[in-house]
């Protein structure tokens, strides 16, 4: 009875070790591309408001969680009194204001550091606020953290 029980115990456990297979869970847990999400690894990720027109570069293009992050804002007219901050767009996450350099040539440049998420998709979203042509305007940018590239 004995080797029974172990013969048993060691079939379950090795058909649960099966079930963990990474290459598996990895394959299950892939989400479809959102392409409504500004994709960093193709390049600069362009809005537009009036006729101007903003790009939003970040660097790393993968966008790691708990890293440092060099954020470039290009415009195509000037501007004048901008504000960046970014959002959980989904999760409350807290609100991370951007500290960004001088205007200088239509760029500006920061860098902002945002925490992990417990979930595997996590889509963060940063607001652009800044005075164009005498008014106030916002953009919005969507990108997805810690990113495949």
């Amino acid at each position: 009875m004995q080797k029974i029980n172990k013969l048993l115990f060691f079939i379950i456990s090795s058909m649960l070790l099966v079930a963990c297979d990474n290459t598996k869970n990895i394959e299950n847990n892939a989400f479809p591309q959102d392409t409504t999400l500004c994709q960093f690894s193709s390049g600069v990720c362009y809005k537009k408001v009036a006729d101007l027109s903003v790009g939003l570069m970040i660097d790393p293009v993968h966008t790691p969680s708990e890293k440092p992050l060099n954020v470039t804002l290009n415009f195509s007219q000037a501007i004048t009194d901008i504000v960046m901050r970014i959002e959980g767009r989904d999760m409350f996450m807290g609100v991370i204001p951007v500290s960004l350099s001088a205007i200088q040539d239509n760029q500006v440049t920061g860098t902002l550091i945002f925490g992990s998420c417990s979930s595997d998709y996590m889509v963060w979203r940063v607001f652009v606020s800044f005075d164009y042509q005498g008014k106030s305007r916002t953009l919005m940018y969507d990108f997805l953290a810690d990113s495949p590239i």
